[in-house]
């Protein structure tokens, strides 16, 4: 599978925790180009994983979308991205800069976003946690289609380590 990101565009990564977002992420993109929540966290408190470190990693998260964006540079926001509204502010900024949104939704069964969380080496979120993202993910699955994407992709195990992605640049 091809998943075709127009250059410069703002792409959105959608999955909970343990869905490969950012191991896709790093595969497909240059790290400048990967805004991701996590390292925001790991900045900010030394631990990605530290969730009261959250508000203000999102405001840090947020400036660098924007100066990217701003600056016509490719960004892909490497976070869970499941509400609907934290979505519509991204593509409402990408607008504001007159650049494409793509999203990529990684639709995985439930038992393999925990069985992947409970393998990672860096941290390990909550199992009722990543259960509860796994239940907002069916939400955001079936809301995705109709909010506007320049282009929508819904990624599957197990095609997931067989996708490739394709710039365009613009």
């Amino acid at each position: 599978m091809k998943v075709s990101t127009p250059d410069p565009a703002l792409v959105l990564l959608v999955g909970p925790s343990g869905a490969g977002k950012s191991t896709f992420a790093q595969a497909h993109f240059r790290p400048t180009e990967i805004v991701s929540s996590d390292a925001m966290r790991a900045m900010l408190a030394d631990d990605p994983g530290d969730q009261d470190a959250s508000p203000e990693a999102f405001q840090v998260l947020a400036i660098l979308v924007n100066g990217r964006l701003r600056r016509r540079l490719t960004t892909v926001v490497d976070a869970t991205n499941l509400r609907a509204a934290n979505r519509k502010r991204f593509r409402q900024l990408a607008a504001r800069y007159g650049l494409p949104v793509v999203a990529i939704a990684f639709d995985l069964p439930a038992e393999l976003y925990l069985a992947r969380n409970a393998q990672r080496a860096d941290r390990v979120v909550d199992d009722a946690v990543v259960a509860d993202q796994a239940e907002r993910m069916a939400r955001a699955l079936a809301d995705l289609p109709g909010e506007g994407y320049d282009a929508l992709y819904v990624l599957h195990e197990p095609t997931l380590s067989q996708v490739g992605v394709e710039r365009q640049r613009g």
